[in-house]
């Protein structure tokens, strides 16, 4: 679900082919149920018997990581400055922060100034997987780094800068973007806050991590959720298993932008809140199926574009048409029902037919000009571009207001 989630291609490595019981086509019909097909069935994912206790494939499985690699044309510049990411950080007694990193792009290099998140140092060792010392890492390669302040988190990108003094800079920097994050939890959309995310368009699908009691309960959910789409919006169901509500769960919304977790008949323990709370993801629990679909479908509605509404305010009758030096023809009316205003927009109806629809170019009281006349009141009424009111003609005026689309399938 991770890899799907981030639109990434993969491979499948079966292991434990040297047990005598392996069954590795019983594997490839349970991956196949949930949409990962193998190559040799007509699928698109290739499918890789290993054995890590005996070393069986292991050859096979590097070769197919290359092929892929030349099909997808994944390329690295070893001259450039390095760039790597973090896959473990450890405080080790007697050497200190020890970050293992894996090169994604250059060269890295034992000397090298370097920034990682809000840490930052100068590479002091660099240590192979065989626990050698070596000088440099190239592009796919991993390596433990000794020399940073502080511990890093996985998932943290490394790069080289110029000097200390630019490394101590950008560390600052990060320091303080982590600090304002954590302050106003605006990185990742609460439950409340989705609404406010769509009206400003940035989000067109809801993305769900659904956890049920039951199997069965499971499918008919899943399929009921995946029902709320239309040609502008859906749901896009990450993951959904049985079983409480895990860590697991928060680390996949974390890693998803703009996802809630959905509980049917399951809860989250005060760890698993706490977890979601701190990392500002809104988890919900239901034993109602109606109130949970009725929730998502609130959320789709807001991510739907605004819909506009004319608000009628008011209505004028024209009792007599007036011509007035240097304004033009004005229509001596009285307001009817409502509050007629110089802002809002008019349309002219004569026996039950709209002639006219447009702006107020006049709105007068006697001779002044004024903002709005309310009803049981006479007053003068000039429309843009159009001078053809007869007496008994209706002026309905009305306000064009934009309100959240409610959602339809």
């Amino acid at each position: 679900n991770h890899a799907k989630a981030a639109e990434v291609p993969f491979i499948i490595a079966v292991n434990k082919m040297d047990k005598a019981q392996a069954n590795p086509d019983y594997v490839k019909t349970q991956m196949a149920e949930i949409g990962i097909t193998p190559v040799e069935w007509g699928g698109e994912y290739e499918f890789i018997h290993v054995s890590a206790h005996s070393g069986m494939g292991i050859d096979d499985l590097l070769d197919t990581i290359l092929i892929q690699a030349d099909l997808l044309e994944l390329k690295a510049n070893p001259d450039k400055q390095a760039k790597a990411v973090i896959v473990e950080s450890a405080l080790e007694k007697g050497r200190g922060p020890v970050s293992t990193a894996i090169v994604k792009d250059g060269t890295l290099k034992q000397g090298d100034t370097v920034v990682v998140g809000s840490n930052y140092g100068r590479i002091r060792a660099i240590i192979n997987e065989h626990g050698q010392t070596i000088k440099t890492l190239l592009p796919g390669q991993p390596g433990q780094l000794l020399g940073l302040d502080g511990v890093t988190t996985p998932g943290d990108i490394l790069i080289t800068v110029e000097n200390e003094k630019t490394a101590r800079e950008y560390a600052e920097k990060r320091k303080e973007y982590m600090r304002q994050r954590e302050l106003s939890r605006s990185t990742k959309a609460s439950f409340d806050d989705l609404h406010d995310l769509v009206t400003e368009g940035m989000l067109k699908r809801l993305n769900v991590i659904l956890k049920t009691d039951y199997q069965g309960t499971l499918e008919a959910i899943r399929a009921s959720i995946e029902k709320l789409r239309n040609e502008e919006v859906k749901v896009n169901v990450v993951h959904s298993a049985v079983g409480e509500i895990t860590e697991s769960d928060v680390d996949l919304a974390s890693a998803t932008d703009n996802t809630v977790i959905f509980g049917f008949n399951v809860k989250a323990t005060a760890n698993v809140k706490e977890k979601a709370k701190h990392a500002g993801i809104e988890v919900r629990s239901y034993s109602v199926l109606y109130d949970m679909l009725d929730e998502i479908k609130a959320i789709l509605g807001g991510i739907l574009s605004p819909v506009s509404k004319d608000v009628a305010i008011g209505k004028a009758e024209v009792r007599e048409m007036f011509s007035v030096p240097k304004i033009g023809v004005i229509a001596g009316c009285m307001v009817i029902d409502g509050v007629v205003t110089k802002d809002a927009k008019a349309r002219i109806v004569r026996r039950e037919e709209v002639i006219y629809e447009g702006e107020v170019e006049s709105l007068k009281r006697f001779k002044d000009d004024v903002k709005e006349v309310k009803k049981g009141f006479d007053c003068g009424i000039g429309l843009k571009d159009f001078v053809d009111m007869v007496p008994g003609d209706t002026i309905e005026f009305f306000k064009t207001v934009m309100e959240k689309a409610k959602f339809a399938q």
